[in-house]
Order: C-alpha cells, then sequence, then structure tokens
C-alpha cells in the first residue's frame, strides 16, 4: 500500500509541474498588463501636472489593454513610444 501512495504523490508533483508551466506565460502577460497600467497612470499624472509648471498640455494617454500590454512589455520606452504617437495622431 504505501509504494502506492508514492507513486500517486510523484504522478501528482508531476502534473503540479506541468500545469504551472503551462500556466506562467498567461500569468506573466497579466502581470505585465497590471504594470503598464500604473505605468500609464503615472505618466498621465505627471502630463496632467505639467500645466502646473506652466506648459500648456491638453493631452492623455488611453488605458485600455492593448497601451497596458505595450507598457507592461516595453516598460519605459514603450510608454515614451506611445506618448510619441498620440502626439502625431
Amino acid at each position: 500500500m504505501e509504494v502506492q501512495y508514492l507513486i500517486y504523490g510523484l504522478v501528482g508533483i508531476i502534473v503540479l509541474f506541468f500545469v504551472l508551466k503551462l500556466l506562467k506565460w498567461p500569468i506573466k502577460i497579466i502581470i505585465n498588463g497590471v504594470i503598464g497600467v500604473v505605468i500609464l497612470y503615472i505618466a498621465n499624472f505627471i502630463i496632467a501636472n505639467l500645466s502646473l509648471v506652466g506648459i500648456n498640455t491638453s493631452f492623455s494617454l488611453a488605458i485600455n489593454p492593448i497601451t497596458a500590454l505595450i507598457a507592461g512589455f516595453f516598460g519605459v520606452p514603450g510608454v515614451i513610444v506611445l506618448i510619441i504617437i498620440g502626439l502625431f495622431l
């Protein structure tokens, strides 16, 4: 009986390993998206407060899944590219 429980335990550990390996990519995308939203929020806050310094701006970045993932994957350079694209479009 004890060998049977050992086999069940090993099979369970192997299955858990493969399930966690499969879920690694979607979880990473979700975490990067959340980080992107935070970066975009901070960028919008900084852009909105430029008018307090005397720079008049009526520009803001849209916070949606696409821009959040771009900001999450590429970080600050991605946000800078989003700002440049937003200024020219």
